[in-house]
């Protein structure tokens, strides 16, 4: 039962901090790389869309358990900690008062940008590797 709360209690630490993410972009004193990196982050976590999709066995689910978790943490960790403080206390606030987080068209925007890109990467390369 401990590891059973214990990881409902990680994901709900991720779950706000992704949520800290998306007030600490338009906080004035978040540095410049702080606020891309978070952008990134943000677009990714509310995204609908996965970089790797859930139905590929097991890799689908890495990018849910270790990359994005990892890139919270570390955007997390450069924001000062006025901007943590304030972001933090309006997503506790926004996750009592909605029941889902906000979604983003950007965010899905981008990674079927990313998906288009491999894909038409994968073709020129094949294509190339083909014509030798």
């Amino acid at each position: 039962m401990r590891f059973v709360e214990a990881t409902r209690t990680w994901a709900r630490r991720i779950k706000r901090d992704a949520l800290t993410l998306w007030f600490a972009r338009s906080h004035p004193a978040t540095p410049w790389y702080a606020k891309a990196l978070g952008a990134f982050v943000v677009a990714y976590a509310l995204s609908p869309i996965d970089l790797i999709p859930d139905f590929i066995p097991l890799l689908g689910y890495i990018d849910d358990v270790i990359l994005l978790p990892v890139l919270i943490w570390l955007t997390v960790r450069l924001l000062p900690q006025e901007v943590l403080t304030s972001s933090r206390s309006k997503s506790e606030q926004w996750l009592a008062e909605h029941a889902s987080k906000p979604r983003s068209l950007a965010g899905a925007a981008t990674i079927i940008v990313i998906w288009l890109v491999a894909a038409v990467a994968l073709t020129i390369w094949m294509s190339s590797a083909l014509a030798h």
